[in-house]
């Protein structure tokens, strides 16, 4: 399928030439009818020889109805810039010609109406004249009457061959559906139209419904195009969405239905505006921005020039679900004036903080063109999630670093690099906790997740227990600790479960820093808060354990380890942690056989009793 949208001054005869073409009157509205104008957006469609199903998107040319337009032209790609031979170049006729040229439309037809009433060629003449120097420059044009049926025909075989020319749109591409219109079908609840321009629909699809209030999660419960009911639709193509669950007041003209994850919902963005004039102050500080069917009130910063462009920030009153390189038209509702195109260079941008910022920012985008580009956003963002770079238009080519992290060539390496000086200097400052926490490298870095940290380690730093380490630097001690924790294992050769007091700890010089730096390096085990033993002596007290009768007392197991009441709790408690050991419902314990069965109940070390 095809779609085309009229343009042209009031009065001058579009509707009366889509009428013509398809047999269906695009006015619906009972007011058109009876006033003889177009008021509200106007639909109909036609089998053309050549050309195959083409659907007419009809635009009011009254300039009370200009934004009603605007949200008729913004998703199609062809236009029918419809000029009266009794009428000539009018004023509406260049408002619309202006914003098909800031819309980016190329492909169209010059179609001069009323040729019974006067001579066409004056008024075709002063359209070439007008249409030179905009992206319509040099389209075919047609000379016809309504009225009498002269040059009909040939409006359809030029109106083909330019419809033949058109790219073909991606069918495999995101979906965006821009609403021009939202209604109620007794029995079938919500339906919204509009013009998909490329992806395909499908019944059953789950879609994201992009309002201004916020965003919901709308599933699509029938198709129809071109009045038939369909299974799927694939752009460029008409089509009316029955939606699930949606009531009528929740969608409006201006939203969207988006593929979730292939936008970005954003108020702030910055645009390029080419050929905006020559001094920053030629855009109003206060102007409406038109997207696809939608119009939003902003409020525009220009940054400063790139060449003969004008680089400015947009701050919308509603956010709209857009992508790099989307081509807004700007508009000046107070002087009905369009003002140009605006070309979108981020839908993320960084905030305007400090004094030097917009100019900083202008380097920043400088040559950007608005086309979506993995290798620009990296160097520009440094790091970024791969869903937030196809959520921007970004086609991602790269394998992520971490996780779905994205980075810029040469930033882990540089990150490398700076982390062997942070862990060196937190060593020199703190030599009792060997290695960085990630957490902390993280910030120093300025990373945005610990995965990428990790992703930055190489030889000789390691990660330790969440932290950073260089070589075997966690496993050494300040000479000083490394001598009172030789004093602490000499003392517990002889008994190896009585751990030392808080005085006798005190003397040797270990304090909390100390113990933790020295069970960090594995030279002692922490049993409880002050309660040190010697590596491995959980596993010994198990083993020292398993030889008493199963299942035994608290009391009898502080005896067979030879040691006081501060550390038998804990250290039991901790072999229940380890499922070293199985505490009872009357407190008694069995050491844990292999596989964490219990040892069976009796002999020494789980032995069968002996039998009668």
């Amino acid at each position: 399928m095809h779609v085309v949208a009229t343009a042209g001054h009031v009065d001058h005869g579009k509707s009366s030439l889509v009428r013509s073409l398809t047999g269906t009157d695009p006015d619906r509205l009972a007011e058109e009818k009876r006033r003889g104008l177009t008021i509200d957006l106007g639909f109909a469609w036609a089998e053309l020889p050549g050309a195959g199903s083409v659907a007419f998107v009809d635009v009011p040319g009254h300039s009370s109805f200009v934004p009603t337009m605007l949200a008729g032209v913004g998703p199609v790609p062809v236009a029918l810039l419809v000029v009266a031979a009794d009428g000539g170049w009018m004023p509406q006729s260049a408002e619309h010609l202006a914003a098909l040229d800031a819309l980016g439309v190329r492909h169209g037809l010059l179609v001069v109406t009323r040729a019974d009433l006067a001579d066409p060629a004056p008024a075709l003449a002063a359209a070439r004249a007008e249409l030179a120097g905009t992206s319509l420059a040099g389209v075919p044009a047609v000379a016809c009457s309504a009225v009498t049926g002269a040059g009909l025909d040939e409006v359809r075989r030029v109106l083909a061959e330019v419809l033949a020319a058109v790219p073909a749109p991606r069918a495999a591409g995101p979906v965006r559906l821009w609403v021009d219109r939202a209604f109620t079908i007794r029995g079938a609840g919500t339906v919204v139209t509009g013009t998909l321009g490329a992806g395909t629909l499908r019944t059953g699809d789950e879609l994201d419904l992009a309002t201004a209030s916020g965003v919901r999660r709308a599933r699509v419960r029938g198709l129809q195009s071109l009045e038939q009911d369909v299974a799927s639709a694939s752009g460029v193509a008409r089509v009316a969405v029955n939606l699930r669950g949606v009531e009528r007041g929740e969608v409006g003209r201006g939203d969207a239905l988006v593929t979730p994850g292939w936008s970005v919902r954003t108020d702030v963005l910055d645009v390029r505006c080419p050929g905006a004039g020559e001094g920053p102050g030629e855009l109003p500080g206060r102007l409406v921005v038109h997207a696809g069917s939608a119009a939003v009130p902003a409020r525009s910063r220009p940054l400063g020039r790139d060449g003969a462009d004008l680089l400015v920030r947009l701050r919308l009153e509603a956010p709209l679900p857009l992508v790099l390189g989307d081509r807004l038209l700007l508009r000046d509702p107070a002087r009905h004036l369009v003002l140009g195109a605006g070309v979108v260079l981020d839908v993320r941008p960084p905030a305007l903080r400090r004094r030097g910022a917009a100019a900083a920012r202008v380097a920043d985008l400088q040559g950007l063109g608005g086309e979506p580009d993995e290798a620009s956003e990296l160097r520009r963002r440094r790091v970024v999630r791969g869903a937030d770079l196809r959520a921007m238009g970004v086609r991602v080519r790269t394998s992520p670093v971490a996780g779905d992290w994205h980075v810029a060539p040469g930033l882990l390496e540089r990150a490398g690099e700076r982390l062997a000086g942070l862990v060196a200097e937190h060593a020199a400052a703190d030599p009792l906790r060997p290695g960085l926490p990630l957490e902390e490298a993280r910030r120093a870095l300025g990373l945005p997740d610990r995965a990428l940290v990790q992703a930055a380690v190489r030889p000789p730093l390691q990660l330790v227990d969440g932290r950073v380490v260089a070589g075997a630097a966690a496993a050494q001690l300040p000479p000083r600790v490394e001598r009172a924790v030789a004093a602490v294992l000499a003392d517990l050769a002889g008994r190896p479960f009585a751990a030392p007091d808080a005085e006798r700890l005190r003397e040797l010089g270990l304090g909390r820093s100390e113990l933790a730096a020295a069970v960090r390096a594995g030279r002692l085990e922490r049993v409880a808060e002050g309660v040190v033993l010697a590596p491995g002596a959980l596993r010994r007290a198990a083993r020292a354990l398993a030889g008493l009768p199963q299942p035994f007392t608290a009391s009898e197991a502080r005896r067979a380890l030879g040691t006081s009441r501060r550390v038998a709790l804990p250290l039991l408690e901790a072999l229940d942690a380890a499922r070293l050991t199985s505490r009872g419902a009357d407190d008694r314990r069995r050491v844990l056989g292999d596989g964490g069965r219990p040892a069976p109940v009796g002999r020494p070390g789980g032995a069968e009793p002996p039998r009668e």
